[in-house]
């Protein structure tokens, strides 16, 4: 059997793929250092800034859309927010059975707590790298994900 041969792009995109998957996992573990205290998890706080970042309010559905995750565990996610008063659910005036999401007061609260810890957080990450290389970096990995919505 052949091996696959990469174009200069394809092993340079392979190469960040890897990378990106490695992010992921220390994100997700220092995320959870780093909320643990609020009593949350990456996973909640993903949420959270899901629906906060909103611009209006959404189901379910869309906000796991938009997450790039499946509809059933952003459910279940929500459920056990709406169950610790960290969202609400409102009417939908476009469907009856998806209800939309909103951020309850004390979802607010904590999320803006989530907010004043990620700033200095992310601010000793991003030292000494170019905002413009940050930007080029985002600008990447977003392109990448248009084009995998679109196959």
């Amino acid at each position: 059997m052949a091996a696959a041969t990469h174009t200069p792009g394809g092993a340079a995109l392979t190469g960040l793929i890897l990378e990106i998957f490695r992010l992921n996992g220390r994100l997700l573990v220092e995320g959870d250092r780093l909320v643990a205290g609020l009593l949350l998890t990456s996973a909640r706080w993903q949420v959270l800034g899901a629906i906060a970042y909103a611009e209006q309010p959404q189901p379910v559905a869309w906000l796991a859309r938009s997450m790039g995750l499946n509809r059933q565990g952003v459910q279940r996610i929500v459920n056990e927010m709406k169950d610790e008063g960290l969202v609400a659910f409102e009417a939908n005036p476009h469907h009856r059975r998806a209800q939309l999401v909103v951020l309850s007061k004390t979802g607010r609260d904590r999320f803006a707590a989530v907010e004043r810890l990620q700033a200095p957080w992310v601010n000793r990450l991003a030292k000494g790298i170019a905002a413009q290389e940050i930007e080029a970096a985002r600008r990447t990995v977003s392109t990448v994900r248009e084009r995998l919505g679109q196959e």
